[in-house]
């Protein structure tokens, strides 16, 4: 898996290629893709506790969306986008952090902010993106994987 945030990007941009040779999911694969994503955050949390992040809030929820995880690492707000997969077949898991993505992201770290009255903080934005599959757990932190994008 790659491990920059310009990476992230140009993966980003390669998304829309690989979703068009994919399909629509059904009922069904929603709810286990639901379940593999509380499967993800789970593992992302204990992986993010053991390099020393201090988890503030799970699931932040606002009208604007939904952010999985706000942390702390040392004197850094971190906003967490986690993404899981169980297989490579659409490529890497940042390959879902698509700059749609990171714009909805960066409304609802705004948000946060400006609800939590943290507007003059230090903060960033990480994604963990774990592959789930026959190896077991892989797991990769991108630190600061994309800059604020506001439109």
């Amino acid at each position: 898996m790659a491990n920059s945030g310009k990476a992230l990007m140009k993966m980003s941009a390669e998304l829309p290629l690989l979703l068009a040779i994919g399909h629509k999911p059904f009922a069904s694969d929603r709810m286990q893709n639901k379940d593999l994503g509380k499967k993800g955050e789970e593992v992302a949390r204990r992986f993010l506790k053991k390099k020393g992040y201090r988890i503030i809030e799970t699931n932040y929820a606002c009208k604007l969306g939904e952010m999985d995880l706000v942390a702390k690492e040392k004197d850094t707000l971190v906003f967490v986008e986690v993404k899981t997969r169980t297989s490579l077949h659409f490529g890497s898991p940042q390959l879902a952090v698509t700059n749609f993505k990171q714009r909805q992201l960066s409304k609802v770290a705004l948000n946060f902010l400006k609800e939590k009255k943290l507007e003059d903080v230090k903060a960033r934005f990480d994604v963990v993106a774990i592959l789930l599959g026959p190896k077991g757990e892989e797991i990769e932190l991108i630190k600061n994987a994309f800059d604020l994008n506001w439109p």
